[in-house]
């Protein structure tokens, strides 16, 4: 097993991902949040209250 590092800078409702693989960003806050990831996935999260919760990948990684 590898070592691994991933960091996350929080400024209001945007957030900065920083790791091995590059530099990530998303936005939003619970309900609802869009995130671009360092290998370039976007991927839509809404969360409902009671536990449901829906996720979409879009796109495929670059790699």
């Amino acid at each position: 097993m590898g070592w691994t590092y991933r960091k996350s800078i929080k400024m209001g409702p945007f957030r900065l991902n920083l790791s091995r693989g590059g530099v990530g960003h998303s936005y939003g806050g619970r309900g609802f949040r869009v995130t671009k990831t360092a290998d370039g996935r976007r991927t839509i999260t809404v969360n409902l209250p009671g536990g449901l919760h829906w996720k979409k990948t879009i796109g495929s990684s670059r790699r």
